[in-house]
């Protein structure tokens, strides 16, 4: 592909050394700062854009530990943002994918042996997994990047070490979760007791699809939930590879399902479906809204909201484009 003036998202400066450090891990403190462009720097500058050396190799639901076809056979485009170009056709998710999603999730809740694990071979399988990430980071690091459009630096060096550290720390959680011997009047004995709640779906957004898929995912599996997963239709690719890696660490099949897709169809589906016992969502105020009252009016299921934006910014006119 020929070079051209861009904002670098995931390229390389034909101008800057490979030893620069990008502006964005030392604002303030590089010595060198405004003498050049620096890799992976948003400045626009005469550029190659760098094909990474990734394999997409995970672009089908993953449903009861196995990577399927949408029911229907439809796919839908996966882009780079830096070009605008499809890197991948990825599994298009409706009601029935959600339907067969949710119920391997509840066999597995209801049958398999997650539930019955105790904490401490729960939280064996995260760390497992935690360290799997660490395995391959680059590799996450390149897809989420590539899918995405934020800097490589960000990914590698912020998100990732972040990624694995959160799995470790929710892993810590699980043999600490328990409940209370509370002081009675009387010849009474009275305790509570912390259990699982179930089918937990959970729909992320597209900003930060690592970061939000462990913020979801590893309190869930922590406390012993089994879970439907709807990732971003922008940015599907990295939540099916991290699925595939908790395979590898040892999860049980149907404890933790991924469906692609958009929200009127998937997540719709999942927010209203009967056999779903929590929802948890971030996005935004007007789709929470619609959430809240689709998990009303179906079975009354708990409900999680993250919603609104922030940091909003005001571009003037003198700005340079």
């Amino acid at each position: 592909m020929a070079a051209r003036r861009i904002p670098s998202l995931l390229s390389r400066s034909l101008s800057a050394p490979s030893t620069s450090t990008p502006h964005f891990l030392s604002p303030g403190k590089n010595p060198s700062r405004g003498r050049g462009i620096y890799r992976f720097s948003t400045a626009a500058a005469l550029e190659e854009t760098i094909t990474p050396s990734v394999q997409i190799s995970y672009t089908q639901h993953l449903i009861n530990g196995q990577f399927v076809d949408a029911a229907s056979g439809k796919t839908f485009p996966a882009y780079d943002p830096r070009t605008g170009e499809v890197i991948a056709r990825v599994a298009e998710g409706d009601a029935e994918d959600v339907n067969r999603a949710v119920a391997a999730a509840r066999k597995a809740f209801d049958e398999g042996p997650w539930p019955k694990m105790s904490a401490y071979e729960r939280s064996l399988i995260m760390l497992r997994f935690a360290d799997l990430v660490d395995k391959h980071r680059g590799e996450l690091a390149a897809l989420e990047s590539w899918n995405s459009g934020k800097p490589y630096e960000q990914s590698a060096k912020s998100e990732l070490p972040s990624f694995a550290r959160l799995f470790r720390y929710y892993a810590g959680w699980a043999d600490k979760i328990h409940g209370l011997t509370v002081p009675a009047d009387g010849k009474h004995h009275v305790q509570t007791l912390h259990e699982p709640i179930g089918v937990a779906g959970q729909i992320i957004p597209w900003n930060f699809p690592l970061i939000m898929f462990a913020w979801k995912v590893g309190p869930a599996l922590a406390c012993g939930n089994t879970i439907v997963l709807k990732s971003a239709e922008q940015t599907p690719l990295t939540a099916l590879y991290a699925a595939k890696l908790f395979q590898e660490a040892g999860l049980p099949p149907g404890v933790l399902n991924v469906v692609s897709g958009d929200g009127p169809s998937a997540g719709a589906a999942l927010a209203s479906h009967m056999d779903v016992d929590k929802i948890a969502f971030t996005g935004s105020t007007e789709t929470g809204k619609i959430i809240l009252e689709l998990a009303a009016k179906s079975n009354l299921k708990q409900v999680t909201l993250e919603l609104g934006g922030k940091s909003p910014f005001i571009v003037c006119e003198d700005a340079e484009s």
